[in-house]
């Protein structure tokens, strides 16, 4: 089994105008969309992203930072998962709750390297 990263995007505001039914009922859609993830065995970790930090660019000595943006699309969170594949790890990313309440919402589906072939190094896993 493979890991993928599933990466979130939304308009920064594209839950502002929800009522709290409508938060509510999302939340419990992610609710219910991680459970299932976990039942099947393809969940590994999975945290929405605080919508405030810094954005750091730059190298050694010469360090820029600014605040975080909210001002266009950004990442409003992550899944961790397995799957054997890309096709079934995308299959898995369509089931999120952010497509069925939003119109705005991407998912990145990444997979992730877990050795360097060149080197035959393994990263660590948390």
């Amino acid at each position: 089994m493979k890991e993928f990263m599933l990466l979130i995007r939304n308009e920064a505001d594209s839950k502002s105008t929800f009522s709290a039914d409508q938060d509510k009922a999302f939340l419990n859609a992610c609710k219910v969309y991680i459970e299932k993830l976990q039942a099947n065995g393809k969940l590994i970790s999975a945290q929405p992203l605080v919508r405030e930090g810094k954005v750091i660019s730059g190298s050694n000595g010469s360090w820029s930072e600014a605040p975080y943006s909210l001002d266009k699309e950004v990442i409003v969170g992550y899944y961790h998962i397995r799957a054997n594949n890309l096709e079934e790890a995308t299959s898995i990313a369509k089931g999120n709750p952010e497509f069925e309440f939003t119109t705005t919402a991407r998912v990145e589906v990444r997979p992730i390297k877990m050795k360097e072939e060149s080197t035959a190094y393994v990263y660590p896993k948390g």
